[in-house]
């Protein structure tokens, strides 16, 4: 093969030494190969100074890496991804049997290119004939030479996909003068290939034959081989026809000249009077680019040699690219794009031939960030040839300029503005996370995808392609068309993105879009429309301050600009005054609760679609908030709590301040401190303002309480808040007396704040509950000094001594550390609007799946946060749907079981203390929780996950959540299939062995159920602020949860209990195993169970119908019916 020469002298070079000391790090390692023992170095031996090859490797990972680890991972991850000797023999031989195959092929009788007869049946032309009148002569001559070209020569291919290119040079003879023009040639190419291809398929080495588009460019079919058997997945040789050097005049073919005539495009029989045409420089792009194959491929083995780096470094990108879905469709970011960057930073002495392949990613990706090809494009045409086409002909041309060696080429002729901009904005935020230690930069870069929907804050889909039809004729895009050979997306792509990117240029910081892909098809299938590359996925990136801004201000009216302004948004724009006396045109957006904020830029997505596309809103499938149906509450107008959620923030806070006022206190009140999730934005549905109604409660002197005959009354949540007061001399140091303190606290607020602010209050001995505008709030007093005096033990010998008491814990826990995590995730929620909804969705996703019980709001929330926090490699998230896709998979992905969670609150951690709690997990890891949190103020104890989630509930929601992330994606990825995404929260229960159905009446929550009830039932509240003086309502008051309380009690040692709070129908119960092992006869042990004879002993096994029972007795007027599964467990 004419390709072999550079492939031999590869293997003779073999595989490239690797960095550092290799050799002698060979020499020690041998002993040790011929004899088991230890090798005994001399001493000269082990104190030899280091060579300076291992010194320049160690100054390296200190200059460069963060640490040693990240070069390691580096090594290993070229390791994984290079291909191995042994393959390459393998695809070497695979090549020498398509060479001889391919010189054995018959020529053919010349016919007109119109007349395709003579091909066999069984194969289609992979070209889209459209017109199909056109002039010349084709016939088959075998090809003058083939060449391997591409990646696999310069070792630069990666795994998983193989892909070896061979160049296929046609012949002189086949072609005629004119084929520059009207497609001749491409259709030449493809004929050239289809019979390639009827040939081919003949032969038992090949496992299949297929066509292919080129990067899915319509004008550039391929064809793909692959071997037989079990190597299949193995290689995939793309055979590429190109021309004969010398063939085309380049001239010919510079970005300024037309090589499609308008008549014979539009089928018209003579051309119109004085017409100029239009260049044609896409088309004319195409045809070069086949005609310098050859020469990319010594320009880049030029570049390579004596460069190990280069390979590493290609590699390195293409994992990069590869992760974060550029490096496949039209207009994409392609390998071979990669390589001829780096070559060009070469040129220029950007990078040298000493670097390391991370020297090289990271030269690579900081020159991305800082240049805009959009606007400067480089060449890599060495001599200014004045005959050349300059750098300005190739931008009025194209989008994105990058120039090859010869000049004549524009290696990014397909990519749009839009695409390049993603990319320089992804490698802008990599060298970010390069620079940062916080972060382990190989996790997030190299090995963490991005797909659109995780990466984007709200994505949306064309579902019909073919619209786009409409949009060229609107926009007038004739010409464009025919220089694309009427692929009207390709067309129609860069003019609809750069619409919306006007559009919503103060809102989103990035407008992306998919890149079209078409799949391979079998030579026996017609090629593929233009409409099928499925539906066109765009994916917008906001700007957090102005995404929800309900105003588009425009020019002053008598300004030039209005006159533009006013055609851009069509009749929504409107002359409006503004405070500071200026008359300007302004667009108004329709939006009155945060939930319709958030989705302005659907209006105006719609919108200009419609005014300057002509595409219906029926095609565009907006998924950007389809989650938050499942926390908005109820019947109001559109909204998802957050309303509400600052309603209750503003009573507390005007009673915190009526705290800190009140006159006759005996101490003063130091601090008051908010710890209930409505109080940090989190609560899945916010308290909503409530007054009861008599008739339904049954009247006790100041109190109600719910009334038997009557459905139950709405759940009112307590508000809890911890009042702290200030130390004195006065305080006791015994722990009954301080207790008796605080009641009597509890009684005098009660008292003052009814005195001085005319609040109902209801005092208790740990709390006083207070009315205050419909809402409750549960005071509880605080003392600094009480849980050091709860820590008290006396020894036997009479020493005092302090250590952690369960009950000091807890108090810590409730006045401490839930304030201050309270008010750290408060702050949170300043400065990431969407991080409350983003909780709660998980939250109510949690719930859903009947595991709310088992793991703490505490823990979620902290989750949550761990996302704003630390988002590398994405942005933080701007909208509560993608945010809780980012938590799916934090749970699904995580390595609970190797690292801690550290959620750096307020940036109170430092590297070292990361490091620090790293180290001490490790030490620790069997005593520590399976799910470790850390924060600042808990580095080593993981307070909120201490009692649970236990390690089989951790299972199970790492199981749950890597099962709806997959179905949320299809979902969301498929808009064309309609389905309900409120699927996964929708728990199975067919794992339950016992299934409690409740009655309706008796759930106090039940309008929060993810399906709502069709009809509802009146709960004895009414919706009201301003009520003062009231009876006091039932508070905290859940017949379910109190039902459920009982059950643990009574059967904890036989089953787990699992429940949806927020409106479940259904107590789910799992058997413990072990509970149903036969246990010897005992007394003691009785409970539950019956006994029986088992091997002529007496053994009790549990009396699962007497349990069944009981579960109805207790549950009289709750319970509707017990369901057990017996098909599911056996005693």
């Amino acid at each position: 093969m004419a390709g072999s020469p550079e492939a031999a002298e590869e293997a003779e070079q073999g595989p490239e030494p690797s960095a550092g000391g290799t050799v002698r790090r060979g020499k020690r390692a041998a002993p040790r190969a011929a004899a088991p023992q230890a090798a005994k170095l001399s001493r000269a031996e082990l104190y030899k100074p280091p060579t300076s090859e291992e010194l320049n490797q160690l100054k390296e990972t200190e200059d460069l890496f963060h640490s040693s680890l990240l070069r390691l991972q580096i090594e290993e991850l070229l390791k994984e991804v290079t291909l191995k000797e042994t393959k390459k023999k393998k695809i070497d031989a695979f090549l020498h049997e398509i060479n001889s195959l391919l010189s054995a092929i018959p020529e053919t009788p010349e016919t007109e290119l119109t007349d395709q007869a003579w091909l066999s049946k069984d194969v289609k032309v992979p070209f889209l004939q459209v017109p199909f009148n056109v002039k010349g002569r084709f016939h088959f001559v075998p090809p003058a030479e083939l060449k391997v070209v591409g990646s696999y020569l310069l070792g630069t291919c990666i795994r998983p996909e193989i892909n070896v290119d061979i160049a296929v040079t046609m012949p002189r003879e086949i072609f005629q003068d004119k084929d520059n023009l009207n497609q001749r040639y491409h259709r030449k190419r493809a004929l050239y290939l289809s019979h390639i291809a009827q040939h081919l398929s003949k032969e038992k080495l090949f496992g299949s034959v297929k066509f292919a588009y080129m990067n899915s460019n319509h004008l550039k079919p391929i064809l793909l081989l692959r071997p037989q058997g079990k190597d299949e997945k193995m290689v995939t040789v793309r055979l590429h026809a190109c021309p004969d050097s010398g063939l085309f005049k380049p001239s010919r073919f510079y970005p300024s000249k037309n090589n499609i005539r308008t008549a014979w495009f539009m089928e018209q029989s003579t051309p119109k009077e004085g017409t100029t045409e239009p260049p044609t420089p896409h088309y004319n792009n195409s045809i070069l680019c086949d005609t310098v194959m050859l020469s990319h491929l010594h320009f880049l083995s030029n570049a390579a040699t004596d460069f190990p780096g280069m390979k590493d470094g290609l590699a390195l990108l293409k994992v990069w690219l590869n992760q974060r879905q550029l490096s496949k469709g039209l207009g994409c970011f392609s390998g071979f794009l990669v390589s001829m960057l780096v070559a060009y930073l070469l040129m220029k002495r950007k990078i040298v031939k000493m670097m390391s392949g991370y020297q090289v990613l990271r030269s690579t990706l900081q020159f991305l960030a800082t240049t805009d090809l959009s606007v400067t494009g480089i060449s890599l045409a060495k001599d200014a040839d004045p005959s050349l086409p300059a750098l300005d002909d190739f931008h009025q041309a194209f989008e994105v300029v990058f120039v090859d060696p010869s000049g004549l080429v524009n290696l990014c002729a397909d990519m749009t503005a839009s695409k390049y901009h993603q990319v320089q904005f992804e490698a802008k935020r990599s060298m970010e996370i390069l620079d940062d230690r916080m972060v382990d930069g190989f996790q997030v870069l190299l090995m963490t995808p991005k797909p659109m929907l995780k990466t984007f804050d709200h994505v949306f889909h064309l579902k019909h392609v073919s619209k786009l039809q409409g949009t060229c004729k609107k926009m007038q895009l004739l010409n464009e068309l025919m220089d694309r050979g009427g692929n009207y997306v390709a067309v129609a792509l860069p003019f609809v993105v750069s619409l919306l990117a006007r559009g919503l240029s103060r809102r989103a910081q990035l407008v992306a879009h998919s890149l079209p892909q078409i799949p391979e098809w079998p030579i026996d299938a017609e090629p593929p429309k233009h409409k099928d590359v499925g539906p066109v996925t765009f994916g917008l990136l906001f700007v957090p301050e102005f995404a929800a801004s309900t105003l588009e201000k425009g020019p002053q009216a008598d300004h030039p600009e209005a006159l533009e302004f006013r055609t851009f948004w069509g009749e929504k724009s409107e002359l409006r005054r503004f405070q500071d006396g200026s008359i300007c045109e302004a667009v108004v957006w329709e939006a009155s609760t945060v939930y319709q904020k958030r989705l302005i830029s659907e209006q105006i997505v719609r919108h200009l679609l419609k005014l300057h596309a002509d595409i219906p809103e029926s095609s565009i499938c907006y998924a950007g908030a389809l989650l938050d149906s499942v926390i908005s509450t109820g019947k109001e107008e559109q909204g998802t709590g957050e309303e509400a959620m600052v309603s209750v923030v503003c009573s507390y806070d005007d009673l915190s301040r009526k705290l800190w006022s009140l006159k006759e206190l005996p101490l003063t009140v130091t601090a008051v401190q908010g710890v209930h999730p409505a109080l940090r934005y989190t609560d899945v549905f916010p308290p909503i303002p409530m007054k009861p109604i008599y008739s339904f409660h049954t009247k006790s002197k100041h109190l109600l309480l719910p009334s038997e005959e009557k459905p139950c009354p709405a759940y009112i949540t307590p508000l809890k808040i911890i009042c702290h007061m200030e130390g004195s001399g006065q305080w006791p140091q015994d722990k009954g007396a301080i207790k008796r303190i605080k009641a009597a606290f509890h009684l005098q607020l009660a008292e003052l704040l009814q005195q001085q602010h005319q609040l109902v209050c209801r005092p208790a001995v740990t709390y006083t509950d207070v009315y205050k505008d419909g809402y409750v709030f549960r005071l509880q007093v605080a003392y600094h000094r009480e849980p050091l005096i709860l820590k008290e033990v006396v020894t036997p010998e009479g020493m005092l001594k302090y250590q952690d008491t369960e009950e000091s814990q807890q108090l810590e826990l409730e006045t401490l550390h839930l304030p201050y995590l309270t008010s750290s995730l408060h702050g949170l929620q300043q400065q990431h609007p969407v991080f409350g909804s983003t909780s709660r969705l998980a939250k109510r996703w949690i719930s859903a799946q009947l595991l709310s019980d088992s793991i703490s709001e505490e823990c979620v929330d902290l989750l949550v946060a761990f996302l704003f926090l630390h988002p590398a490699p994405f942005t933080p998230p701007s909208s509560p749907q993608v945010g809780f896709l980012r938590f799916l998979n934090l749970l699904a992905t995580f390595d609970w079981k190797n690292n801690p969670l550290i959620v750096n609150l307020n940036t109170g951690l430092t590297d070292s203390d990361c490091t620090e709690i790293k180290n001490k997990f490790v030490a620790a890891r069997s005593r520590l929780p399976v799910m470790f949190l850390a924060t600042p103020k808990d580095q080593c104890s993981s307070m909120w996950t201490r009692e649970r989630p236990s390690a089989q509930i951790l299972q199970r929601l790492v199981l749950l959540a890597s099962e709806s992330l997959r179905a949320l994606e299809e979902q969301l990825m498929d808009p064309l299939s309609e389905q309900d995404v409120k699927m996964v929260f929708r728990p199975p229960l067919d794992i339950y062995d016992v299934l409690i159905h409740l009655n309706p009446n008796q759930i106090p929550r039940h309008l929060e159920s993810v399906d709502r009830p069709a009809k509802s039932v009146s709960r004895g509240v009414v919706k009201n602020s301003s009520a003062m003086n009231i009876l006091f309502p039932v508070v905290d008051y859940d017949p379910v949860q109190l039902y459920l309380q009982e059950l643990r009690d009574a059967f904890d040692d036989l089953a787990l209990f699992f429940y949806d709070k927020h409106g479940g129908e259904v107590i789910a119960v799992l058997w413990k195993p072990s509970s149903f092992q036969p246990q010897p006869f005992k007394v003691s042990n009785m409970k539950g169970r019956k006994v029986t004879t088992l091997n002529n002993e007496l053994v009790c096994i549990p009396n699962v119908e007497a349990i069944l029972e009981d579960f109805e007795i207790l549950g009289e007027g709750l319970v509707k019916n017990v369901e057990a599964r017996m098909e599911k467990w056996t005693i």
